[in-house]
């Protein structure tokens, strides 16, 4: 009983080279769920790129991979006085996002969160005075700004970055390093033109690992197939299953991040129109599953459990057999399959030789 993650593992990999050729100084994320690959998959391949500095979400993160990886970590959520920390070792680097929250890093090496248009923790313009008078004391590492992900026509983020640097600037801050998110190439060597005696640094972890989904997969398998019965209730839930020549039984349930949903914010009315469709289905009990058989989605027959869901194929679709893989579409940040299954297999040794990718600081 197995949700599965397939990658193809050449096409991956080409896919990392193609990223760290347009972005030769970039900062790999590896946090969360490790993007549905976990978090030891991502830090061999940022070490097998010979990338040095790797970002995690949390201290519980940087200290389950630090063993592993022999470079720097950094830690992006930001520190708060008296904090509950594990033991990280001296390759750490902890980002100061409040110059009001900042006892006992004395001598230790910190990186500085700017306030960004994300509306999100970040130092403010106000706090500039009482931030230089607790930054002596530093190993200081460079100043960070998280960008929007989803901005209009893409637009503003190398600005909103070159404000902050100006800004900076006036007030003879160092600005040795400034690492930065969600940019394209062509803003980022914006930035370098205008800004010559800075090192800007993308942070990033969608675009390096996400963005080749024709080289990862989800499927599963089918566990057991019933024909349903008209007028019997079926599972926890006791729902009434619906037309459908066919209920199965798949590996993947709420332990595997099924049936999660994350709010959404609705723009166009397109979306708000979907949405509402989607609520009228809801209240039938027609919810809709991320499995596919026959190239259609199917329907869940009950809510899903820790490690299965029940399903419902469309009338029309072709019969299937115990043990026949299901396609599954998930998103990767929620998703945490039983196995990762490597296509060809990938080799888990040696780094990639000097030269033949550019290796960042």
């Amino acid at each position: 009983m197995t949700l599965t993650l397939t990658i193809d593992t050449l096409r991956w990999r080409e896919h990392h080279r193609g990223v760290l050729d347009r972005f030769p100084e970039l900062v790999p994320v590896c946090k969360g769920n490790g993007y549905g690959f976990g978090h030891h998959r991502l830090i061999r391949e940022t070490t097998r790129l010979g990338i040095r500095l790797a970002a995690v979400g949390t201290v519980q993160e940087a200290a389950l991979v630090q063993d592993s990886f022999p470079g720097d970590l950094l830690v992006l959520t930001p520190y708060r006085n008296g904090e509950a920390s594990p033991a990280l070792s001296g390759r750490t680097i902890r980002v100061v996002s409040s110059p009001r929250h900042c006892d006992g890093l004395a001598g230790r090496r910190v990186m500085v969160e700017l306030g960004s248009s994300m509306r999100r923790h970040g130092i403010t313009e106000a706090d500039l005075p009482a931030l230089r008078r607790v930054m002596g004391g530093w190993e200081f590492e460079g100043f960070s700004i998280h960008l929007p992900l989803n901005r209009v026509g893409d637009a503003g983020g190398a600005e909103e970055v070159a404000r902050w640097v100006r800004r900076l600037r006036e007030e003879r801050m160092p600005l040795h390093h400034v690492f930065v998110s969600h940019l394209s190439a062509e803003e980022m060597a914006r930035l370098h033109d205008e800004f010559p005696r800075t090192r800007f640094r993308l942070r990033t972890g969608t675009k390096l690992w996400l963005g080749a989904p024709e080289a990862t997969r989800y499927h599963s398998r089918i566990l057991d197939l019933t024909r349903p019965e008209r007028g019997k209730r079926l599972g926890t839930g006791r729902r009434q299953p619906g037309p459908g020549p066919h209920l199965v039984v798949v590996a993947g349930g709420t332990s595997h991040g099924v049936g999660l949903r994350a709010p959404r914010r609705l723009i166009s009315l397109r979306d708000r129109a979907r949405h509402v469709a989607g609520i009228v289905h809801d209240c039938l009990n027609h919810h809709l599953s991320p499995f596919l058989w026959d190239g259609k989605r199917c329907r869940f027959a009950a809510p899903p459990r820790l490690q299965e869901s029940v399903l419902l194929l469309p009338g029309d679709s072709a019969p299937p057999e115990i043990g026949n893989e299901i396609a599954v579409q998930m998103r990767y940040t929620i998703t945490r399959p039983d196995r990762v299954v490597e296509s060809p297999q990938a080799s888990t040794g040696t780094p990639l030789a000097a030269g033949s990718v550019p290796r960042p600081g």
